[in-house]
């Protein structure tokens, strides 16, 4: 890949970063609801964002969420968490050439996979199809991703109340457009603010508002697919003809596999990255420099993603999580439009409670709430309208959505045990 890389557009685009001087500061900094202050609070909006999301529950969640190989053994295989943490390396290091804000980058990065169910991608698509039959809404993680930000994870104020994170509108709209699995020649942001609640309502329907969240788009898919690549072969994932295609593919010469690294990869792309944005133009990559990038996410599609060693555990998730889902959507009955957990409670009581547990923070309603006192810490928005029954099964969706891969399991091996 011809890409060298010399500093000539270091600080190129300062004059158009997420700074008070942006035209687009006011939007970029909003809030649904105004944090509280204390008088020896020195943070800037998009450091006070940060500090939030990786005390947030979500955030946590991400060391135990799979990213593309389920329950390795080795521990050195990629997780969610390591994903962000490397989108988070490669997004600073673009942005902090070109002059960007890397306040705003790195809290892009490190929330823009939290609406990710449990067994990646799979589970995602296993969600969309139970919230597609019942709700008949799409379950897909970067809008999930917004919706836990703006409505899920919670956090105890100074107070002891539990309150919204209330992300500032650049962070909350980098999460939603990040998508990394679009094909685009270039990326430049958008100019209007939207509603990302109503307006986004299909993945990469807009480029992100922000220079910063595109620096984070890009930096998603430069991340993941060399990652992947050198998982893969941890694994022995891929085969010795497969590695010479993967070595013509990137035009490697080299008899030793050792170059075919994430080091490597990701080293090109940023170069090409850099080497060739523009303020007119917004990021693009050199014809070359696209055809390989393409050229190896088609590869990891084809060899990795859908080889039948990953294929293996799909049935077991499918298994997983539409008993879990099934058992929580048999609380609610139609007829009555309530909940009705009598029987359900006593075959299965931690389940059961520990569901309900949840859902009280959420739900307009509390009849179902045998503590009353234990609401009174909650300073949240409520979700649920449980007297519309579509309203409960997204519920359970979003509950198992927030799941990590070990607790869906020990989920379904409570619902099945004795």
């Amino acid at each position: 890949m011809s890409n060298i890389y010399e500093g000539q557009n270091r600080g190129l685009l300062k004059s158009v970063s997420a700074n008070p001087s942006n035209p687009k500061w006011d939007q970029m900094i909003y809030r649904e609801a105004p944090l509280y202050v204390r008088t020896t609070d020195i943070r800037s909006p998009f450091q006070r964002d940060l500090t939030r999301i990786i005390y947030s529950n979500a955030y946590k969640r991400l060391k135990s969420k799979t990213q593309v190989f389920f329950s390795p053994s080795n521990d050195h295989v990629c997780t969610r968490i390591e994903h962000v943490n490397h989108v988070e390396s490669i997004s600073y290091t673009i942005a902090n050439e070109l002059g960007l804000n890397v306040e705003l980058t790195k809290a892009i990065s490190l929330a823009h996979d939290l609406g990710h169910a449990p067994f990646g991608h799979k589970g995602e698509r296993i969600l969309n199809e139970i919230s597609l039959r019942d709700v008949g809404t799409t379950f897909w993680h970067e809008k999930n991703g917004l919706t836990c930000v703006d409505n899920i994870d919670l956090l105890d104020d100074a107070y002891g109340f539990k309150q919204n994170l209330d992300l500032t509108y650049a962070v909350r709209d980098g999460i939603i457009s990040h998508c990394g699995e679009i094909d685009q020649s270039r990326i430049k942001p958008r100019d209007e603010a939207i509603s990302l609640e109503n307006d986004y309502d299909t993945v990469a329907k807009y480029e992100p508002y922000t220079w910063e969240g595109c620096v984070v788009k890009i930096s998603d898919k430069i991340s993941y697919i060399g990652r992947d690549i050198e998982d893969a072969i941890r694994f022995n994932i891929l085969s010795k003809d497969e590695l010479e295609e993967l070595k013509d593919l990137l035009d490697v010469s080299q008899e030793d596999l050792g170059v075919l690294n994430n080091t490597n990869i990701i080293n090109d792309l940023i170069g090409e990255a850099l080497k060739y944005v523009t303020i007119e133009d917004g990021f693009r990559f050199s014809e070359n420099g696209l055809k390989i990038l393409d050229g190896i996410k088609a590869y990891n599609y084809k060899h990795i993603y859908g080889s039948d060693k990953l294929k293996q555990s799909h049935e077991y998730f499918e298994l997983i999580i539409n008993k879990i889902y099934g058992l929580l959507k048999s609380l609610y009955n139609e007829n009555t439009g309530k909940i009705e957990f009598k029987d359900q409670v006593r075959l299965y009581p931690e389940v059961v409670t520990d569901f309900l547990d949840w859902l009280k923070e959420y739900s307009i309603q509390d009849y179902f709430v045998e503590d009353k006192s234990s609401l009174s810490k909650l300073k949240n928005k409520k979700l649920f309208d449980l007297d519309n029954p579509k309203d409960f099964y997204l519920s359970a969706i979003l509950y198992i959505s927030g799941m990590t891969d070990n607790c869906a399991i020990e989920t379904f091996n409570k619902i099945i045990s004795f």
